[in-house]
């Protein structure tokens, strides 16, 4: 497991398509070229500047953020074994962001392989389904996730010395 700390942004942005971060500047040069060319040939009286500012700038964000959140769904969803098309699908249909709030609030776990068999598994599993293969520490009496520097466990007190624990997931 990851320390918190070591998790960098970059490691999230790099999940953001070259195809969106193109939709989204296009898309927010558009939204700035229709409130500053085309919007004020059509008005007889011009909002004040500081409105006409931030809304214009206002939307052209969103509109930027909007198109840069599906790049992202499009490339999060297969690593956890979820449709992307679904779920781009469903952040388009959704109006006001919605879609992207449903499919961060229900997407699943990230998906990795077993380094034994390479049987796709959750990250939350203890051992592999298909070759019983030891895949993180845990308490042989609970049976709950034990940090690998762990004498005890801490929900139970068990001694983790006495589970056998393969070597590689001890620290010395």
């Amino acid at each position: 497991m990851r320390d918190p700390q070591n998790i960098t942004m970059n490691e999230d942005t790099r999940l953001i398509p070259i195809w969106s971060i193109v939709v989204a500047i296009t898309a927010f040069v558009l939204v700035e070229y229709y409130f500053w060319i085309v919007l004020p040939q059509q008005q007889h009286h011009p909002p004040p500047l500081g409105f006409h500012i931030y809304f214009s700038l206002s939307g052209g964000v969103l509109i930027a953020l909007y198109f840069l959140m599906v790049g992202y769904v499009s490339k999060d969803a297969p690593r956890r074994a979820m449709s992307a098309r679904f779920w781009i699908v469903i952040c388009f249909v959704m109006p006001g962001g919605i879609g992207a709030v449903l499919y961060f609030l229900l997407r699943q776990p990230e998906v990795s392989r077993c380094p034994a068999c390479t049987t796709h598994v959750q990250s939350d599993f203890h051992f592999c389904p298909q070759c019983n293969y030891q895949l993180a520490a845990s308490c042989g009496n609970c049976f709950r996730t034990v940090r690998a520097t762990d004498q005890f466990c801490t929900r139970c007190g068990h001694e983790l010395a006495r589970d056998h624990m393969p070597a590689r997931l001890r620290v010395l």
